[in-house]
């Protein structure tokens, strides 16, 4: 008889605005369990949420009094979400990106599948910028090198479930993914790791300025950080190299 899973939402906030209670609304409406971790923001955008926990019990704040990553909050949240007994998180962005309307098909099809991890796969619209574009398809090309083919689609959208445990222990040495590396880093090492991947479509919005949209991606520094990343993971790649080509001759004859 297969493991019980269980799920809960996990949400990293940094400085999001108003847009953040507008976020935690939309999935509380469609996802009992949420815990959002409160990456040391300063602009009182947690506290709005704060008072939502009396109604919602699901509903966990997170607070640490320091910005330390987006990597850094999504596996301090799924190591605390194992010790709480869930087995699986699915893991979305608070700025209003992301489609709170498809976490129940997400959280479907990994109940089916709960060894793999789902993969959202943008659906971008015409609010996308163009730089994020062009910079997405670089990330897609260093991506399939790294793993030997397309299997892992796009690696920057964040809208994804993860089986706990592989991912904590896959990114439990210090200096791996705590940034806005981490959603690369995680989905390349996971794979490496065995961990099968399963991609499912997901609408992309990138809300303008008034409707509350934010962005800290910083081009320069966050550009040298991914930089960092591929180089970290082409040095470590050579040694997987064995198990990968056994792997994609493996998934192209069950394609």
């Amino acid at each position: 008889m297969p493991s019980p899973t269980r799920y809960l939402v996990l949400m990293p906030a940094y400085n999001p605005g108003p847009v953040l209670g507008r976020s935690v609304r939309e999935v509380l409406a469609v996802w009992p369990d949420l815990w959002v971790v409160v990456d040391g923001s300063t602009d009182g955008s947690d506290s709005g949420i704060a008072t939502l926990q009396a109604e919602h019990p699901g509903l966990k704040v997170i607070p640490w009094a320091e910005n330390r990553g987006k990597g850094t909050a999504i596996l301090h949240g799924a190591r605390l979400a194992l010790d709480a007994g869930y087995t699986h998180a699915l893991v979305m962005d608070c700025d209003g990106q992301h489609p709170a309307d498809r976490i129940r098909s997400f959280v479907n099809t990994s109940q089916k599948h709960p060894d793999s991890m789902v993969l959202g796969q943008p659906v971008f619209g015409p609010d996308v910028p163009v730089e994020r574009l062009w910079g997405r398809k670089l990330s897609v090309a260093l991506a399939w090198f790294e793993v030997l083919g397309p299997w892992l689609g796009d690696p920057l959208f964040g809208f994804r479930v993860y089986p706990l445990a592989p991912l904590t222990r896959v990114l439990h040495r210090d200096g791996r993914g705590r940034r806005y590396d981490f959603d690369h880093e995680a989905v390349v090492r996971l794979f490496w790791a065995g961990v099968p991947a399963i991609k499912l479509e997901a609408e992309c919005r990138y809300p303008s300025p008034e409707e509350g949209g934010v962005t800290h991606f910083r081009y320069v520094r966050d550009n040298l950080r991914f930089a960092s990343l591929h180089f970290r993971l082409i040095t470590a790649w050579f040694q997987h190299v064995p198990i990968l080509v056994n792997r994609r001759k493996s998934l192209l004859n069950t394609a």
